[in-house]
């Protein structure tokens, strides 16, 4: 970030680069964004810092750079910095010339889809389920439900799940090996 700031600051002489970056101050970060969010700062470079919480509605254009190292949720999060006022916005994704197959559908699906929530099942579909109950990371492998194709069951077991731990705690134990 600080090398692609120190360049654009010579190419784009005459509009004012701002830099942004985890390893700032707070304050720091605090008066880039405000000099960014008044309209002085014309182009903004930053890291993932600004991935949550980041509402500048006047923000229109968004480069990603090597956007195939990111997953779909933070790809997705990202775009979702611009586009937020009456301007026009866009999101360009740059990218190695030459990509893997999961990375090249992860664009595919960024380029054709905007919503949320087709990006999440999508990402469900490439990626599968994780460790929904952490199982693996306490020594034991569980499979209980395909979160894609069992979410009426999941649904309906997580509104249980409360009264069975009130009145049946020890059998609510049992199930998960306590």
């Amino acid at each position: 970030a600080v090398e692609t700031y120190e360049r654009l600051r010579v190419e784009l002489a005459g509009l004012e680069v701002g830099l942004l970056h985890g390893k700032l101050a707070s304050e720091q970060k605090a008066a880039v964004m405000e000099r960014f969010s008044a309209g002085r700062i014309k182009v903004l470079v930053c890291t993932t810092v600004i991935e949550v919480g980041v509402d500048v509605p006047n923000a229109s254009l968004m480069v990603i750079e090597s956007a195939e190292r990111f997953g779909l949720a933070q790809l997705h999060q990202l775009r979702g910095r611009i586009g937020r006022g009456a301007h026009l916005s866009e999101c360009v994704l740059l990218f190695a010339r030459e990509v893997g197959d999961a990375a090249a559908k992860r664009l595919a699906i960024m380029k054709d889809h905007a919503d949320g929530f087709t990006i999440a099942d999508l990402d469900l579909e490439m990626r599968g389920g994780g460790e929904y109950l952490g199982g693996r990371q306490s020594g034991q492998l569980l499979r209980f439900a395909d979160l894609r194709k069992d979410a009426d069951l999941l649904k309906a077991a997580t509104e249980a799940a409360p009264e069975l731990i009130k009145n049946q705690a020890d059998a609510a134990r049992g199930h998960v090996g306590l």
